[in-house]
């Protein structure tokens, strides 16, 4: 007897309810991944795979909205690589004057290991009051002190090691074995706006770059291609923009064609190779960059006065000062992060002042102070600091005492240092945070890296505490998985 004979008369299709349901719902499990499928991309590539055809990938820098208002649209981070002495810069501390060369008890933790007492080296410059709000700032930087009203000073900031490779990578990935650079987590997080040119550029000091090297830029977890683009420090910024004698523009993109044709092949066979899928997309941003770029780097454009502004036309500042308008003629064409090193290469070329602070800091501030001003003077007549994020600072601070038994050198202090920043949305002529009366460590109010990177991203418009990445079964942040919150006191 056939099964259709045995089943009861109130059954549809010959069915019964739950038999129906059963059946039908491994469609419903199909479905689902098909959508997964698709929306991965996997059977795009599939499809094209099969007819030879080129993927139509979607670009990762593509421009995508902000999370939150954010009044930043680009930001340029000056690193004084080998950090720089607060307490002979921005913060005045009277008593250090009268405890010269005493030896007193202080806990301070640096190159030289923990110690509990030191030799009290007092500032070598002397500090005056600028602006309407009365901040003190030391004769190193007589030209940024113009421009005090405009700044936001940020004193008791703290960082997790007081050693320069570890203390770098914190300050600019939020982590001291290192991982996306905060200028990565920008682009993966908005996109760039000109795709015709880099999202994220670094710029290093012509001594070198600093230590640990390109980690300090990586996009780490990430795909590559939020990974930081490194334009020269000496001469032409980028090279072989123009193409070689007897080859046409024609030519360049036929070429470019089949290249991309072959790499797309190899990558279907790879898939999720980051590192693959970066190098295929910089030949097309190569391309684009041969027309744009050109003209962004040409700073023969720009006027006599404005060069002079920036110091170009000194041969003490010229190489900061064109690294500075370069960065301003960037931002002003859409690139997200500019970073840009002060010092490199060994110790005795960076803000590392071990042994003769006074020659030191006289050399790196005399090379910066007036290009720096000059950037953010620049930047507000051209009414572009409202929406340009300046940030000063290096991976740490100095200590009130020696390293040595002889000299004027200070060793590392990760306990309280000064950063600030400027434009951006941010209050201009305030000061948030102190040390204690010798400047060894931050007292009431402190502000770790990760707050700091909270304040850039929230004024970027992104939620630090909402803007993830999902790797290591984590939902990773740049302020750590636990989160942070921005510093509102600077915040407009």
């Amino acid at each position: 007897m056939s099964d259709a004979m045995n089943r009861p008369l109130n059954t549809f299709c010959g069915q019964t309810r739950r038999e129906f349901l059963w059946q039908a719902g491994g469609a419903f499990t199909s479905v689902a991944l098909a959508d997964v499928l698709a929306r991965d991309g996997f059977l795009q590539k599939q499809a094209l795979a099969f007819d030879g055809a080129t993927p139509l990938s979607v670009n990762p820098l593509g421009a995508k909205p902000a999370m939150l208002p954010g009044k930043a649209k680009s930001v340029i981070f000056i690193f004084c690589y080998g950090g720089p002495s607060h307490i002979d810069t921005y913060d005045y501390k009277p008593e250090l004057f009268k405890h010269d060369g005493k030896t007193i008890q202080v806990k301070t933790k640096g190159r030289g290991g923990e110690k509990n007492e030191g030799r009290v080296v007092g500032p070598k410059w002397k500090f005056r009051q600028y602006g309407q709000c009365g901040q003190w700032v030391s004769d190193l930087f007589p030209h940024t002190a113009q421009c005090v009203d405009d700044i936001a000073f940020i004193k008791s900031m703290y960082a997790d090691s007081p050693i320069h490779g570890s203390a770098m990578l914190m300050m600019n990935s939020g982590k001291l074995l290192g991982g996306p650079s905060i200028g990565s987590w920008v682009n993966y997080g908005l996109g760039t706006v000109n795709q015709n040119l880099p999202g994220f550029v670094v710029m290093l000091d012509s001594a070198g770059g600093p230590i640990s090297g390109a980690k300090n830029w990586s996009s780490g977890y990430m795909p590559a291609i939020y990974q930081g683009t490194v334009l020269r420090g000496e001469g032409p910024p980028i090279l072989d923009l123009a193409n070689p004698e007897g080859r046409s523009d024609t030519m360049q993109r036929s070429m470019l064609d089949r290249l991309k044709m072959w790499n797309t092949r190899h990558a279907l066979l790879r898939s999720g190779n980051s590192e693959l899928e970066s190098r295929i997309e910089s030949y097309e941003l190569a391309y684009r960059m041969q027309s744009t770029a050109p003209e962004a780097v040409e700073l023969a454009q720009e006027s006599k006065e404005t060069k002079e502004l920036y110091g170009c036309d000194e041969a003490r500042t010229e190489e900061f000062g064109n690294k500075l308008l370069l960065a301003r003629r960037l931002v002003e064409r859409g690139v997200r992060f500019v970073q840009v090193y002060s010092g490199g290469g060994h110790n005795d070329e960076s803000w590392d002042a071990h042994g003769d602070l006074k020659t030191n800091h006289e050399f790196h501030a005399g090379r910066t102070d007036k290009p720096v001003a000059g950037l953010l003077k620049d930047l507000k007549r051209r009414g572009l600091l409202e929406e340009t994020l300046v940030i000063w600072g290096g991976e740490f601070g100095r200590q009130p005492t020696a390293e040595y038994a002889k000299g004027t050198g200070r060793d590392h202090n990760s306990y309280g240092f000064t950063m600030w920043m400027a434009g951006g949305g941010l209050k201009g002529g305030v000061s948030v945070g102190e040390t204690d009366e010798l400047g060894s460590i931050g007292v009431g109010e402190r502000f770790h890296v990760k707050h700091l990177h909270a304040t850039v991203l929230a004024c970027m418009g992104l939620d630090p505490n909402h803007l993830t990445y999902f790797y290591a079964g984590l939902d990773q942040k740049l302020v750590g998985v636990e989160g942070a919150q921005p510093i509102r006191q600077i915040m407009a």
